[in-house]
This record gives C-alpha cells, sequence and structure tokens, in this order.
C-alpha cells in the first residue's frame, strides 16, 4: 500500500457517518409508520425515508405557514439527497424526524434530517436534501420568501461532520 493510498483510506475512516443525538436537531415531527414500509427483510425499505424526509421538512413548512403547496408561487425542487443507515426502523414503530437547517443560500436550503426510534437518544438514520426554491410557472430560482426565510432561520444549526 502506497502512501497516497494509506493517507486517502484514513480520511475514508475518518469521513464515516455517525449516528446524531437528539440536541442535534432544531425541531421534531412525529411520523407514523405503516404496515407496507416494512419490506420483505422485516424493515422499512429505503425508499420510505426519503418520503418521511419529504414529509418531516414540508409538514413543519406548511404548519408553520411558510409553504403553500396549492397556490403559493414559490416551490421547492430538490436538486441533491443522501441517506446514511445506523439501525433498523421497522412497523408499528413511531419515527420522529429531527430537522435542522445546515445551509441557508439565496435561493436554495440544505435540510439535515435525524430519524430515531420514538424515545431514542441516537439516529436510526441520518441524511440531507437541498432544495432550490423556484417560480412555479417559470422554474427559474428566486430568492426565498420572507416568511420562509424567517422559518428556516429558526432551524438553523451547525451542519453535522461529514
Amino acid at each position: 500500500m502506497n502512501a497516497s493510498h494509506s493517507a486517502s483510506a484514513s480520511a475514508s475512516l475518518q469521513a464515516r457517518p455517525m449516528p446524531q443525538h437528539r440536541a442535534s436537531y432544531a425541531a421534531f415531527r412525529t411520523i407514523g409508520s405503516r404496515w407496507s414500509d416494512n419490506d420483505i427483510y422485516g424493515h422499512v425499505n429505503n425508499v420510505v425515508y426519503y418520503a418521511w424526509f419529504d414529509t418531516a421538512v414540508n409538514g413543519h413548512l406548511i404548519e408553520q405557514g411558510a409553504l403553500d403547496i396549492h397556490g403559493g408561487n414559490t416551490i421547492g425542487l430538490v436538486i441533491e439527497t443522501q441517506c446514511n443507515y445506523f439501525a433498523p426502523l421497522a412497523f408499528p414503530q413511531t419515527v420522529e424526524a429531527g430537522l435542522r437547517v445546515a445551509r441557508l443560500g439565496t435561493s436554495s436550503v440544505r435540510y439535515e434530517v435525524g430519524l430515531f426510534a420514538q424515545g431514542e437518544a441516537l439516529s436510526a438514520a441520518c441524511g440531507h436534501f437541498i432544495h432550490v426554491y423556484v417560480d412555479r410557472q417559470d422554474r427559474r430560482p428566486r430568492p426565498l420568501p420572507a416568511r420562509l426565510l424567517q422559518v428556516l432561520q429558526a432551524l438553523q444549526m451547525p451542519a453535522a461532520p461529514q
């Protein structure tokens, strides 16, 4: 093994994602798992985690009056997403989704979501997605509306180590 390969392998091990603590998140949303969320292996299928991310973030924004999914002029489009899994979740568990904003731009935001089995201190999964907010009609980026910006600022916390 040469020195550059060894340094690269060492950097990879240091960058390994780890479960997050509840205190790492600014807000929480409870999500009930469903019978159909389980796959043949007896745990929630990976695609469901991404639906939970969307549910947690958009539900919070709607409840805070920051997003009008039916009539608003500005909509969020996902341009990047990722998830790391640490422990299985399965129906009939209740899931608690922790939310934070790690990066806030003029027209974009990086949401980070931690999924926890109800009452657990460490996340079963952590992920992120980036929304670019665009005009509903022309799909061109638009500055974040004032109310959305206010709600996002309340969710800001430092990003987790990569």
